[in-house]
């Protein structure tokens, strides 16, 4: 079983979604990072479900740093955060837990690990085991910050509404823009969109169905020639990462599928001297040219399916007898899954860029001085 990401700072995910504890080992940090208790639960509070637009599953995320951190820096050696589940009820799911769910691995878990895995909440496949990563991601994204590297995602588009896109900010105003949206519980940048999307959210709630739409991230500060030509290209590991999120069925980078079929006079981003620093004029690449960072912001957009978990009845089938079953769903679900899922997001972009940054520069890169 593959739970391990990254090469110089190795992230480990554990648990399942109503076993004890979820939890993350980050091995590989560097020495002497500072620690922010409270910027881990910031992060953790926006992946936290919110009033009717999410689930009625609240957990506190009490979490525990369990070694790694002494006075408040990394010393250096493995970091393990461990989440307690305290808000379980797996009795929703003994009613339909043999009973494939439309959409979820209840399948090819079975397939995989031949009845044994857990299937409560969806076990370790579920969405709850991002609460780890966020945890991970916090200490991921401080380290970065301090050496002037940002992250911050919004809901680009929920079902037919968009927002405004990151394309349309100057790099000076797209940093103050990160600043904000990364402050807020629904990140958006146009409020009023914000409020079209969550009316959206609640009328698929209110149709015992569910939403999906497309989160738009933007990487700034990342200096040129990170990344590989090949195997190891800058977007070959932010793809493998993001992939790994629940949900996320497409990544794209720059203008992605926008402009490709343009011609290249449209599509070319043009060199440009700015105060003596090599700048492109546009950014349709995503500030990446051949698998390596130029320098410009990193921009992606990822697709995030609807939910699958809806109220309405479902054609599956019975995993015991192989007999076609109808389903209907019990338990606490979320009517869209997009708006938690940015902050989770963000963490393993930062995850990702801070091992991509250790590999080129050495884990002492990050080191704070005494």
């Amino acid at each position: 079983m593959k739970n391990t990401f990254g090469q110089s700072l190795q992230t480990t995910v554990f648990g399942e979604s109503h076993g004890p504890f979820i939890g993350v080992v980050l091995d590989g940090l560097a020495p002497g990072i500072e620690v922010d208790e409270e910027f881990i639960k910031e992060k953790l509070a926006l992946r936290r479900p919110s009033g009717a637009i999410s689930t009625a599953r609240v957990e506190a995320d009490e979490y525990t740093i369990a070694s790694g951190v002494f006075n408040g820096k990394t010393t250096g050696t493995p970091l393990c955060i461990l989440i307690p589940n305290t808000n379980t009820r797996s009795k929703d799911y003994d009613k339909t837990g043999r009973i494939a769910r439309p959409g979820h691995a209840d399948y090819t878990a079975l397939c995989k690990y031949h009845g044994f895995e857990d299937y409560r909440g969806g076990g370790h496949f579920s969405g709850r085991i991002t609460a780890a990563i966020v945890a991970g991601g916090a200490i991921a994204l401080s380290a970065l910050s301090k050496k002037g590297i940002e992250i911050g995602t919004h809901i680009y588009k929920l079902s037919d509404i968009t927002d405004k896109s990151f394309d349309e900010y100057s790099k000076a105003d797209l940093s103050k823009a990160i600043s904000e949206i990364n402050k807020k519980t629904f990140s958006v940048l146009d409020e009023e969109t914000g409020k079209k999307m969550e009316d959206a959210i609640l009328q698929a709630a209110k149709d015992s169905d569910s939403v999906g739409g497309v989160l738009e991230t933007a990487i700034i500060g990342i200096p040129a020639g990170v990344g590989e030509p090949w195997f190891d290209s800058a977007e070959s590991i932010l793809s493998h990462i993001l992939f790994s999120v629940p949900g996320i069925k497409g990544v794209e980078f720059g203008a992605g599928f926008d402009k490709v079929c343009k011609r290249g006079s449209e599509f070319n981003d043009a060199f440009r001297n700015e105060n003596g620093k090599v700048v492109t004029a546009t950014n349709n690449n995503g500030g990446i040219n051949g698998g390596i960072t130029n320098g410009m912001p990193i921009t992606i957009k990822c697709a995030v399916k609807p939910t699958p978990s809806i109220y309405k009845e479902q054609k599956s089938i019975n995993l015991n007898t192989l007999e076609n079953s109808d389903l209907s769903i019990e338990g606490r679900h979320d009517p869209a899954i997009i708006h938690r899922a940015r902050v989770v997001v963000d963490s393993v972009c930062a995850l990702a860029v801070y091992d991509m940054l250790a590999q080129r520069f050495g884990t002492d890169y990050f080191t704070e001085q005494k």
